[in-house]
């Protein structure tokens, strides 16, 4: 006899854990990082986490992606849900980062500097 049908795990599976990471447990998020020939792609996928929840912080070479949980939007108290720090190396355009949510993961593209190629560079004499 089934007394739990496949659908109702399916439905609350998300906000179990919503309601662990709140109650001080952990999101498990996934972060990966991808290289691709026009620039580098960070993927964050972070389950039962609405879009308006990420933010996207550029300070210097340094990269800050993370997630909160607000009851409302208006509230000032935010609990965290997944915070990671990442340092970018040289020879991408941090002028051109852009972040776009797709599916049910955030996509932060980081394009590669135009001449971030490396070249000899002439000695002269004098």
């Amino acid at each position: 006899m089934n007394l739990i049908s496949k659908e109702f795990i399916r439905n609350i599976a998300p906000q179990l854990d919503l309601l662990n990471t709140l109650g001080g447990g952990m999101a498990q998020a996934q972060l990966r990082i991808d290289k691709r020939e026009k620039g580098v792609i960070v993927r964050v996928a972070l389950p039962s986490v609405e879009p308006e929840n990420f933010h996207v912080l550029l300070n210097e070479n340094e990269l800050t992606v993370y997630a909160e949980f607000r009851h409302s939007p208006d509230d000032k108290l935010a609990a965290p849900l997944f915070s990671r720090i990442l340092k970018l190396p040289a020879g991408l355009d941090v002028n051109r980062i852009d972040a776009v949510f797709e599916g049910a993961e955030l996509l932060v593209r980081i394009p590669y500097a135009a001449n971030s190629e490396s070249r000899e560079i002439d000695i002269k004499q004098r």
